[in-house]
């Protein structure tokens, strides 16, 4: 189902808290559509939002869907499966805030609620869409190894689940984007500090084809730190996600690859011994520049244009359901891992 032929879509907004208050201001502006309105359980934050942004408040999410062809879903991720089944079951086409549900089984539901309507599931994995990954895609090019670390301050937001689903899965989503392939193997640690659940993990993910990535994610870190860096055959990335910038470390065009005694010569003269070469007169850093506009304003063209033209969503529903797997996975490993170190 496209809304192709019938005219502008109306958008919709179901949960206007602190993200989905960005949602609605984006799409109150956003060309190409007509912004229906939004529903928010609370009366009181409906009317702050409606007064902000002058958006049309509904008493209902079933008067919301009567009026929508599509509809953003930022509300409690234990409502996600019900938000998005009342939708798809009136053909209402759905974006999903990450992760796309609670549970597997959930997540099975969207899919299968999508099959049966024909409306496009988009899942929102915004860091797909960062300015330093719009920025790197040039020199992208089979990455072998990825390094990511997500770490945040501590608060209280996301702490009803630990941090994989809260913070890794963004990470396990761009890694499995980036790369390609399945994942063919993984190891997990983590552990709880502050909450019940852990609160700072780390997994190692091995891919078909080759390729490793060694991901951390903490919301117990005295600062914050948003970091990808990526090794391919072809050079080595470093992107700064918190401010969307990153360079990129190349051999120099017209320079043969470094042959053994070479690399001997460099690593000596690095050192401080033997014949001494610079670093810099064989490679050149390409800086990488925050590209203009809001990631999340980006990511939501993407769903307009998928709504409105018909086309394969950025993140679909199956890739969710595949980052949430995977997050699952690695949690279950976590805790098992934890208990069996506390019961030794």
């Amino acid at each position: 189902m496209t809304t192709a032929g019938r005219g502008v879509p109306r958008f919709g907004v179901a949960g206007a808290g602190s993200l989905g208050f960005h949602h609605v201001r984006i799409l109150s502006d956003l060309p190409g559509i007509s912004m229906a309105g939004f529903f928010d359980v609370s009366t009181e934050r409906s009317g702050e939002v409606s007064g902000k942004l002058g958006a049309t408040a509904f008493h209902s999410l079933d008067n919301l869907l009567r009026e929508v062809d599509a509809l953003v879903i930022a509300t409690p991720t234990t409502t996600h499966a019900a938000t998005a089944e009342a939708a798809l079951r009136q053909g209402v086409h759905v974006f999903i805030e990450k992760p796309i549900a609670a549970t597997l089984d959930e997540a099975d539901r969207i899919i299968w609620a999508a099959s049966r309507s024909g409306a496009l599931v988009q899942v929102g994995h915004v860091e797909r869409f960062n300015s330093a990954l719009v920025g790197a895609r040039p020199y992208l090019d089979e990455p072998l190894f990825i390094e990511s670390h997500r770490l945040a301050p501590f608060t209280e937001r996301g702490t009803d689940v630990a941090v994989v689903r809260d913070l890794m899965i963004h990470d396990v989503d761009l890694v499995a984007s980036l790369v390609g392939h399945p994942i063919e193997d993984f190891q997990a640690t983590g552990i709880p500090i502050l909450t019940p659940s852990v609160d700072i993990a780390n997994a190692r993910l091995r891919f078909l084809g080759g390729a490793v990535a060694n991901l951390t994610a903490s919301r117990v870190s005295a600062e914050r730190m948003r970091k990808l860096r990526i090794f391919q055959r072809s050079g080595y990335l470093s992107l700064n996600l918190a401010d969307g910038t990153g360079e990129f470390l190349r051999l120099k065009r017209g320079l043969p690859a470094l042959g053994e005694g070479d690399a001997a010569a460099l690593l000596a003269g690095l050192a401080g011994g033997g014949r001494p070469m610079d670093l810099w007169s064989i490679v050149e850093k390409i800086p990488i520049p925050a590209q203009p506009g809001e990631p999340l304003r980006r990511e939501l063209e993407s769903f307009r244009d998928a709504v409105v033209g018909g086309g394969p969503p950025v993140v679909t529903a199956e890739e969710g359901r595949a980052a949430l797997a995977t997050a699952v996975a690695i949690e279950e490993r976590i805790l098992s891992h934890v208990a069996h170190a506390g019961g030794s």
